[in-house]
């Protein structure tokens, strides 16, 4: 290899860290499937972070994962991650304003979590919400609540 090429790659292995991308033989595949879906109205914003302080609003993580895709039930794909742990935040934006509605605080679209902790007061806690990725492919299936 030159040492352009080995600069390139580099380079290129760097950038793959800070998007969150993983080299092939470390990946593994993380798909969801939504439970409870109250309709196909609008669609459902999907946050994957592996960082407490950005769950489950993960806007400011440099390394999240953010996807709009239908509000349909069946196996969604989301992607390849390099092994860690990690959490899923969804929201059923039935409007499509892309942003979740609230009344007094309490939310008026669906919303749900990986491994569907209980839900008080509050979101979950990354802790009550996260999952492994490591060694096999990991599918979530998340129950969406509905509190109006």
């Amino acid at each position: 290899m030159t040492a352009r090429a080995g600069t390139i790659v580099t380079a290129l292995a760097a950038m793959a860290g800070l998007t969150g991308a993983a080299p092939a033989d470390l990946a593994q595949p993380l798909s969801m499937d939504m439970l409870g879906l109250r309709s196909a109205k609008g669609k459902v914003l999907v946050c994957v972070t592996r960082r407490p302080d950005h769950f489950p609003d993960c806007r400011d993580d440099p390394e999240k994962r953010a996807f709009t895709v239908p509000a349909k039930t069946g196996q969604i794909p989301l992607g390849m991650l390099t092994p860690g742990q990690y959490a899923i935040a969804i929201i059923h934006d039935e409007n499509g304003n892309g942003r979740l509605d609230t009344f007094a605080g309490i939310p008026r679209e669906g919303v749900g979590f990986s491994r569907n902790p209980a839900l008080r007061f509050g979101a979950p806690s990354f802790r009550s919400a996260s999952f492994a990725v490591a060694g096999s492919a990991v599918e979530q299936d998340i129950r969406l609540k509905y509190f109006l």
